[in-house]
């Protein structure tokens, strides 16, 4: 269990794919999580190309059978994992009003940011309880925190997007209820927020990088020591739920 085995789920773009990156760079085996197996593929290759340890993991986190099959190839091929970086996200709210937006895009937003990063969670801690040490790194965002919502001082209180918003702010509350089960295990659990990121996503075209939006992430999973449990934080520290 030398190797360090890390699965990224969403990573053949954008930060999931800086991530696999990064954390390849820093010789970490990484399994790259993706729905569509052309583009997973392309990312492999891109990565070994730079002589980065990388397999495709074929999974879709809202669909119970496919994450089922990704347990099982982890399983097979290395008995254990290491590093869970719930990466993948929806956003399907374009910025409409809460009193208009349709239940149907605030239920798609749980069911790829809330349930399914349970989902894939619940099915990859037996591998991550087999190894020596175990993370959990649930990638969040500051416009789920309800007290950045409240503060009419923030950029986040004139912000409109409740479905994305209560399924970032359902994912911190599961981080937090699985840090406190775990907190006596090898497996911590943590949130973090990559800022308002300039990628091709929904919820992109921010001011920040890919590499600084995955700046903490990658200091999470590259931490030795695994001692930081229950925390929702970014680059500049800790933020309030």
């Amino acid at each position: 269990m030398s190797e360090i085995i890390t699965l990224i789920t969403g990573a053949n773009k954008g930060m999931g794919f800086e991530l696999a990156l990064e954390l390849g760079q820093a010789c970490q085996h990484v399994l790259v999580g993706a729905r569509n197996e052309e583009a997973g593929s392309e990312a492999v290759d891109k990565l070994r190309a730079k002589n980065i340890k990388a397999d495709l993991v074929l999974i879709d986190v809202a669909n119970a059978e496919s994450v089922a099959t990704a347990q099982h190839q982890i399983k097979e091929q290395f008995g254990y994992l290491n590093i869970l970086i719930n990466n993948a996200g929806i956003a399907l709210d374009k910025y409409v009003k809460p009193s208009k937006i349709s239940l149907d895009a605030v239920r798609g937003d749980f069911e790829v940011n809330f349930f399914g990063t349970m989902s894939v969670t619940q099915a990859m801690l037996p591998l991550l309880h087999n190894a020596n040490f175990g993370k959990v790194i649930n990638i969040s965002s500051g416009v789920g925190s309800l007290t950045l919502a409240s503060d009419p001082t923030t950029s986040v209180y004139q912000h409109s997007a409740v479905g994305y918003q209560a399924s970032k702010t359902a994912l911190n509350m599961f981080t937090v209820d699985l840090a406190n089960e775990l907190k006596d295990t090898n497996v911590t659990v943590n949130a973090v927020n990559p800022g308002w990121v300039n990628t091709p996503s929904a919820v992109g075209g921010g001011k920040l990088t890919v590499q600084q939006g995955v700046a903490r992430t990658v200091e999470i999973a590259t931490n030795p020591t695994n001692n930081l449990n229950g925390t929702f934080s970014d680059i500049n520290g800790i933020l309030p739920w």
